[in-house]
């Protein structure tokens, strides 16, 4: 048996094929966009701290850390530290270093000293000297002027170096000057521990 289609039905048939041929060509164009090449660069960087320490010597020699109060290095005070009378002097010397490996330099501040027992006759001077060392005949910066042993609020501060070709920093040297009052009762016994805090720059 012989079936007609009719015209319009053939030319419907053609449009129904052309848009799928059309659809297939859209498809295969996705398909060469998502095939295109592609490529990826990256980078990255590692980061790390400096290192920063001071250390204190009481010969100018032996440096070491002293990095809590528990561990203050023992200043060696001149006769008669352990027998004063009023208007006594004594002396003591420090010095300061950054280490070899400080990657800053510093800046340094004398802090409020703590002080135990009875120090309240007692005041001090505190000297930047070019020289380890400390007497009666030290001169030099003044770091700290003559005021009560506790205090430190009018301290100035000073600079440290950062060692350079893997030495050690050159060390500052300080001299401690104390004085009893002409007040100085009989058997009374104090100390005090200054701290010294540096900044890096």
């Amino acid at each position: 048996m012989t079936t007609n289609t009719h015209p319009s039905e053939r030319k419907n048939s053609r449009k129904i094929a052309a848009v799928l041929a059309g659809g297939l060509v859209l498809g295969i164009g996705t398909m060469a966009t998502l095939a295109s090449w592609n490529d990826s660069e990256y980078a990255s960087a590692t980061f790390s701290s400096g290192t920063f320490r001071l250390q204190g010597s009481t010969d100018g020699v032996a440096f070491a850390d002293h990095a809590t109060s528990g561990d203050a290095a023992s200043l060696t005070f001149t006769a008669p530290f352990d027998n004063l009378t009023p208007s006594d002097t004594i002396y003591a010397p420090y010095a300061l270093r950054l280490t070899a490996d400080t990657t800053n330099d510093a800046t340094v501040a004398v802090t409020n000293p703590v002080t135990a027992g009875d120090a309240s006759h007692l005041s001090y001077r505190l000297i930047q000297t070019d020289s380890f060392g400390c007497d009666a005949g030290s001169t030099g910066t003044e770091l700290v002027a003559t005021g009560p042993v506790g205090t430190a609020s009018d301290a100035q501060t000073f600079e440290l170096a950062k060692g350079e070709g893997g030495a050690d920093g050159q060390a500052v040297n300080l001299c401690f000057v104390v004085t009893a009052g002409s007040d100085l009762a009989q058997d009374q016994a104090g100390s005090s521990t200054w701290q010294f805090t540096a900044t890096s720059k």
